[in-house]
């Protein structure tokens, strides 16, 4: 069994364009996404075109939750710009789609821990904003209950990828359209790639045996950078050309 895992496009048209033309050259013609479809300052829109083109396999991520759950005039500048974009059919695509899934009962999938879909698994956020990637016994903690062999989880944005003692293998894999940003919850942070290259990963079960394998792809990152620009967001737009959120 051979599938893609996508997570936080965040509205990022150019690079989920760019990570299906990777996976078409790959021949895999299977994906999971993981949540944070649209929210930013980019192409909403076009993102949800593709997206529902596809009809991959979906959950979704707090994000999305915002933009059904809250009033507009309550959301943040990226949730707003992406509401704004987006016609009642996409907000009705996202109030179908459930929170946590699972596939042959053997994949599961969440936009982050099952318990809340905006908080951080596979990495943790010191009381002094420092990141630190979390360790085994937090980690293993959080999937008390999930059974399934191989668990797919998003939201930091962190490739990353962990063998629990029992073999049971946890796969982030990193943002497609959004390499770094901020938060101010539990405390002021940036998380941040280094790299403004769209993130995704490829999972393949071989003799019952789960292996990931990132992929990192270039594309043109200016194109969603000016986007941000025009949408009144300069950070975005340093961030999605450089994968730096700091100065």
């Amino acid at each position: 069994m051979r599938l893609a895992a996508l997570a936080d496009i965040h509205g990022n048209s150019f690079a989920i364009d760019a990570v299906r033309k990777d996976m078409d050259r790959l021949g895999i013609k299977d994906a999971v996404n993981l949540g944070d479809f649209f929210s930013g300052p980019i192409e909403a829109e076009k993102t949800a075109s593709l997206l529902m083109d596809r009809n991959f396999v979906s959950v979704r991520g707090n994000h999305d939750r915002y933009l059904i759950e809250q009033n507009p005039s309550d959301m943040g500048p990226s949730d707003r710009v992406a509401f704004d974009q987006l016609a009642k059919q996409h907000l009705h695509w996202i109030a179908d789609l459930p929170a946590t899934r699972s596939l042959d009962g053997d994949i599961f999938l969440f936009h982050a821990p099952p318990k809340s879909d905006s908080t951080y698994w596979l990495e943790r956020v010191e009381p002094n904003g420092v990141v630190r990637s979390a360790n085994l016994a937090e980690i293993t903690v959080e999937a008390d209950g999930v059974e399934a062999s191989l668990i797919l989880c998003a939201h930091t944005h962190i490739p990353r990828c962990v063998r629990l003692p029992d073999g049971r293998l946890i796969v982030n894999p990193g943002s497609v359209g959004c390499p770094a940003y901020d938060d101010d919850q539990p405390v002021y942070h940036y998380m941040q790639t280094g790299t403004p290259n769209a993130s995704y990963a490829v999972l393949e079960r071989n003799d019952g045996v789960w292996r990931a394998t990132f992929r990192s792809v270039p594309y043109d990152a200016k194109q969603a950078s000016e986007c941000a620009l025009r949408n009144g967001r300069r950070d975005w737009a340093r961030a999605l050309q450089t994968g730096w959120f700091e100065e």
